[in-house]
């Protein structure tokens, strides 16, 4: 069952939107065709985001930056937009794919302009109107400004607010959809970022066979209930609630990889208490998200579930539930671990990464 909060319309979204109006948005606004989600409505309408039951409070500050289905357009375009970039070559599409979950496949780092190398492995994008903080070290709070930095990083698309709006500007399309979006065809750079933010919003994922389960639409096998005990008794702790994330920062003993020099949370608040410490992620879609951890350095999840019950490294600040059981890690025999990825592959929401609502 679905709480639906309903959203005020714009004034007039790094990976905008005030009385209140109460509507019903036609299903054939945001189905079936991506084109029909692009053609902007002469009349923009406010867009309800659906709280999925179990999922936490929204988080996404709808008061500041009101979602429309115009806002959503829009944004979806910029998302796909390579124009984003210094040399029109690298969109937030390009690391964020659909049917990974947004992530960047098969990359244990993200190839950004001119295919330099970032430091972290591409997280996916979902569910984040219900998240508190960003990225693997949580230096984001505010996804209204999220996507400033992939635009401007140097190894990411290397460009500039300024420049990125010049670009648009001599675009009459986009002229167009900013004054169906916003009511007016000034194109700035918190536009940009509030129309992107807006169609990030609604990358909502609940809809998997565990999801199902919940509702009594679906049945376990008798591998993947053993998975889900198995689960709740090892992982749960850290990957907890319906987004399957404390949303915490933990150092899971996991080695220092000098070749992208990444310590985590330490590069956020330079205290060495938090070196190593990423954030905990989601496991929702994880089936889909190869590689794994913040640098990408596990191909399966066979690889992961192995370097917890073997390979976690005794440091210093290494999070207290990986320090029980008289040795570091989590005790799992092999047929837990299987039994545990046959749990884990119940997150995956296929209508999500084929959605066409989402795609370029």
């Amino acid at each position: 069952m679905f709480i639906m909060i309903n959203v005020l319309i714009k004034f007039g979204r790094g990976l905008s939107r005030a009385l209140p109006v109460f509507f019903i948005v036609s299903m054939f606004m945001l189905s079936s065709c991506s084109d029909e989600v692009m053609e902007p409505l002469e009349k923009d309408e406010a867009y309800q985001l659906d709280k999925p039951a179990g999922f936490p409070d929204i988080t996404f500050d709808v008061t500041g930056n009101p979602i429309t289905v115009n806002g959503i357009a829009l944004g979806k375009k910029l998302f796909y937009e390579g124009k984003l970039s210094r040399n029109n070559t690298i969109s937030c599409g390009f690391c964020h794919i659909q049917e990974y979950a947004f992530t960047h496949h098969g990359h244990n780092v993200s190839h950004g302009i001119d295919d330099r190398l970032g430091i972290r492995n591409a997280p996916p994008i979902q569910n984040m109107a219900f998240l508190k903080n960003y990225t693997w070290d949580g230096v984001g709070h505010n996804l209204d400004e999220r996507s400033l930095v992939p635009i401007t990083a140097d190894f990411e698309m290397d460009s500039s607010l300024p420049e990125v709006v010049g670009k648009l500007n001599a675009d009459v399309g986009y002229k167009k959809m900013f004054k169906a979006a916003f009511g007016d065809e000034n194109i700035t750079g918190d536009r940009v970022l509030k129309a992107i933010s807006q169609f990030m919003a609604t990358l909502i994922s609940a809809d998997s066979k565990y999801d199902r389960m919940k509702k009594g639409m679906a049945v376990f096998t008798s591998e993947e209930n053993q998975g889900m005990n198995l689960f709740q008794n090892k992982c749960a702790s850290c990957h907890s609630g319906d987004l399957f994330t404390d949303e915490s920062y933990r150092n899971t003993g996991m080695y220092y990889n000098s070749q992208f020099d990444d310590r985590g949370r330490y590069r956020v608040t330079l205290d060495w208490n938090d070196n190593m410490k990423f954030r905990v992620p989601s496991l929702r879609n994880v089936e889909y998200t190869a590689p794994y951890m913040h640098d990408g350095r596990f191909y399966t999840l066979d690889a992961v579930l192995n370097f917890y019950s073997d390979n976690v490294e005794d440091q210093p600040n290494l999070d207290p539930l990986l320090k029980q059981n008289g040795h570091p890690g989590i005790a799992m025999n092999s047929q837990e671990k299987q039994y545990i990825i046959a749990f884990l592959k119940t997150l995956s929401d296929k209508n999500f990464i084929s959605n066409p609502k989402f795609a370029e």
